[in-house]
């Protein structure tokens, strides 16, 4: 026995020395962009074959030990075509193969990330984060758009009401209305609201080449509304090789998905086209949440000389769902059958699943790009667009009491049928309540145009316009009437106790006509270790009503004259490279925003106008300090937004349903924090991200003697005063971290498993309810935590290559209250809110040819 112990042990010391003993070189070199020269950070280097690698660092230099021999190197990089390189190294010998230079796999890609003004790392200085295409396949799985941020700094995303397309997304604390969202350098959020309806967008994960957020000010050139920051989505353009692919998933709760992409490649007469398609449906998690939707993408290109080039790329995603848009007390998820699955806003019909609360809609993006090349200095990037949207969300017409009635407790689906029975018992005098639909369809058309020129070897201008109008249609609609042979509406003046059929509209019916004129110019100096920028703006927003219903036709108020606002941006920064480890940046800024459009026109009609609306005002300042080396990253940066005469209207509701109108002024925030995150390769095979994010965000004043009016301006009771200094900005978590780790299996099998961490999550408020002294913090939300975790797995059938991709989100079931409205006693028994999603997965078989 002990001469096997000793034999087996003689025979690994003796292979252990085999292989030390075995003859070794290295190879080195460099990776960069072939049409910049820019060194590609991060890109991977390994031998065919197996896990042997290494990535490239700051400079894009990589050394690589080997066997002796002939070596097959794989060089890729996220974007770009592989390079592969077949080198001998003798024994002991190093190899230099010099600079490798990789070519796009897309056309245009670079004038587009021009457009879209992307940051580059330890040059420009902001705070930012990249979420490439692979991360957003593997990761996000039958979660919402925004949610694939959850491991940024700053950024606190949820599902909302758990509705197909209606999540949400805060950075620093900010909403939607307050962080700019820009496709390919083209501004998406609402003009007239600044909100952001992901719904529209729920093609984009299919299409997304890589998405950038920039904490705070950022670097884009346009006055956008980025007080949080901006979530930069590049979407991919031409493939540059012939070819496509063909998607096929399912989910849990019926998720399906179906997608194919069709390249033609590169053609000889100068032309390549890339089309993308996609159908999806699903039950939904969320009780009475069904869903059906398709996902468009079209790119054209071609190339004229050696200086043109022109795109027109069109992108959409028409879908239908239903929703849950009323919270509820926690006691009532406790009682509920379906537990946190439990919706109170659906309905059976003859039979059939109906959704009282459901949104549809279709926003179609569209844009001609040309890119010219005047002088090897000088470049101008321009982009005409127009987006129109047509849709709404569903809700309850006429008498709402009826649809209080239940097949069962309070927790089962509405008794729809029982609506039906009263409204034909009605007869004649037509429906008491009906299904409706509040539209808000639009267009809008602009240019985009931007003109980057050399002056020196270090200092460049870059100026533009940026130019919009908007027009917004709004409107009630009648979308069954539930057996009723119509319901009598006198809400048109123009058409008094008119008898409403499916389709007419009803309520009110009003344009909102927004316009905007913008210049922006940049000066940015570029050294070895010195980068830095000079920007300023202006921009004129321009505001105008027209109402169908509450003026004649023949009346001169139907229509207002514009009402223009005038708001510009001053802000600049530098980023100093202490040496190819450290570097620091700092940056500073201040602009004024355009009141919105419903601070100017107080309570829904054309004569009580507020002519001298307050622009708000922002400062922010920020510090950051960056540390790389080949294995290991962090960036850590401390921010101060101070928001100032913040745009704050609110209605109130008098004991016999009487509005009432708040206007006001003075209202301030103060946002501050820490945001620290990190990249750590382990070992070739095994990488770590972290992240942590401390935020302390509130109310900076009381404000004092705010004047309530009636629906005719007419001042109502003494003035009030409002008790918020010192209270929590609610409605997103202040404390937020994540832990994720990435271990490579195979040479093409990944798993991944992240821990995320959410506190200090305070229930939103309206601050014009806080009327006492001494006012307690909002409810704060129970912290929580949880584990997702994904794998991806790459394989040949036959000739094609094959990705399996698999994701478990919230693995241990961990409930929790992602969503929630303050109540009366600012504790949990009186808050409304919304439960996160329970456990939920996926699974996609990628197959490319």
């Amino acid at each position: 026995m002990k001469k096997a112990i000793f034999s087996i042990v003689l025979l690994a010391v003796l292979s252990l020395y085999s292989f030390a003993a075995k003859a070794q070189g290295t190879i080195t070199g460099v990776v960069v962009d072939a049409e910049t020269n820019e060194a590609l950070i991060g890109a991977n280097v390994v031998v065919e074959g197996t896990t042997k690698g290494t990535i490239a660092d700051i400079d894009g230099n990589f050394s690589l030990p080997v066997e002796s021999g002939e070596v097959n190197l794989i060089i890729t990089y996220i974007g770009y075509t592989n390079e592969k390189v077949i080198v001998s190294v003798s024994n002991g010998q190093t190899r230099d193969l010099g600079t490798i230079a990789l070519n796009s796999d897309a056309i245009g890609i670079n004038e587009v990330m021009v457009l879209a003004s992307v940051a580059i790392s330890r040059e420009t200085p902001v705070a930012v984060s990249n979420i490439p295409a692979e991360m957003i396949q593997t990761k996000l799985g039958t979660q919402e758009f925004p949610e694939i941020l959850k491991s940024t700094p700053g950024v606190y995303a949820t599902k909302s009401g758990g509705g197909f397309g209606d999540g949400r997304v805060n950075l620093r604390g900010f909403n939607s209305e307050n962080v700019a969202v820009m496709i390919n350098g083209v501004p998406v959020n609402d003009m007239e609201n600044g909100r952001v309806y992901w719904s529209n967008w729920a093609g984009l994960s299919d299409v997304t080449r890589t998405m950038q957020v920039q904490r705070g000010l950022g670097a884009s050139k346009v006055a956008v509304p980025s007080i949080g920051g901006t979530i930069n989505i590049v979407t991919k353009t031409t493939d540059m090789e012939q070819g496509g692919n063909f998607i096929s998933g399912f989910g849990n709760d019926g998720y399906k998905k179906f997608a194919g992409t069709l390249s033609t490649g590169l053609m000889e007469n100068g032309f390549a086209a890339t089309a993308s398609f996609a159908s999806i449906s699903g039950n939904g998690y969320i009780d009475g949440t069904e869903f059906k939707g398709h996902n468009y993408f079209v790119n054209v290109s071609k190339k004229i000389g050696e200086n043109h080039r022109i795109s027109f790329t069109s992108f959409g995603a028409p879908q239908r769902h239903g929703q849950r848009q009323n919270r509820s007390l926690i006691s009532a998820y406790r009682e509920a059958e379906s537990d946190r699955k439990y919706n109170p806003d659906w309905g059976i019909m003859n039979g059939k699943v109906t959704h009282v609360e459901d949104n549809f809609y279709h926003k179609s993006q569209n844009s001609f790009n040309h890119y010219w090349s005047i002088t090897p200095n000088t470049t101008l990037s321009t982009s005409v667009y127009a987006s129109w949207g047509t849709g709404g969300g569903g809700g309850r017409g006429g008498e709402s009491s009826l649809f209080n009635q239940r097949l069962g407790d309070f927790d089962q689906p509405m008794d729809l049928d029982a609506i039906v029975d009263a409204n034909r018992a009605n007869g004649a005098n037509g429906a008491i309540s009906w299904l409706r639909a509040s539209h808000n369809d639009h267009s809008w058309y602009g240019a985009l145009s931007s003109l980057n020129t050399k002056l020196t070897d270090n200092l460049t201008f870059v100026g533009g316009i940026d130019l919009r109008t908007y027009t917004g249609h709004h409107f009630y609609e009648v979308t069954d009437l539930m057996g009723g042979e119509y319901a009598l509406s006198d809400d048109d003046i123009n058409e008094p106790n008119k008898a409403l059929k499916v389709g007419d509209k009803y309520n009110y019916y009003n344009d909102g006509v927004v316009g905007w004129q913008g210049l922006f110019g940049q000066l940015e100096y570029s050294n070895d270790v010195l980068s830095g920028f000079v920007s300023a703006s202006v921009s004129n927003t321009s505001y105008k009503r027209i109402d169908y219903f509450n003026y004649l036709d023949s009346d001169p108020l139907q229509e207002t004259d514009r009402y223009n606002f005038v708001g510009f941006m001053l802000k600049g920064g530098a980023n100093y490279n202490i040496n190819q480890n450290h570097n620091v940046f700092a940056n500073i800024g201040y602009f004024e925003k355009a009141a919105g459009f419903d601070a100017v026109f107080l309570n829904y009609d054309n004569e009580h106008i507020n002519e001298d609306a307050e622009n708000q005002k922002i400062f922010s300042v920020e510090l950051g300090y960056g540390y790389r080396t080949k294995n290991f990253n962090a960036n850590i940066n401390v921010y101060r937004t101070a928001w100032n005469d913040r745009t704050f209207t609110d209605v109130l509701y008098g004991p016999d349903g009487e509005e009432f109108f708040l206007n006001l002024l003075g209202v301030n925030a103060l946002h501050q924090g820490l945001e620290v995150d990190v990249k750590w390769d382990l070992a070739t095979n095994l990488s770590l991200t972290g992240m942590l994010s401390l935020g302390d965000w509130k109310w900076n004043n009381n404000v004092e003697n705010v004047q309530v009016y009636d629906d005719q301006q007419n001042p109502i009771g003494d003035p009030i005063n409002l008790y918020i200094d010192g209270l929590k900005v609610s409605d997103a978590a202040q404390t937020t971290a994540a832990l994720g780790i990435e271990y490579q299996l195979l040479s093409k099998s990944y798993i991944t498993v992240d821990y995320f961490y959410f506190a200090d999550y305070y229930a939103d408020f309206e601050p014009t309810n806080v009327t006492s002294e001494g006012a307690p913090q909002p409810w704060k939300a129970p912290d929580y935590g949880t584990f997702d975790v994904g794998l991806r797995h790459g394989f040949k059938i036959g000739e094609f290559d094959a990705t399996l991709i698999g994701s478990m989100n919230n693995v241990f079931d961990t409930e929790y209250i992602a969503d929630a409205i303050n109540g009366s006693g600012n504790n949990a028994e009186t808050a409304l809110v919304w439960y996160g999603f329970g456990r939920t997965f996926s699974a996609s078989l990628k197959i490319d040819f």
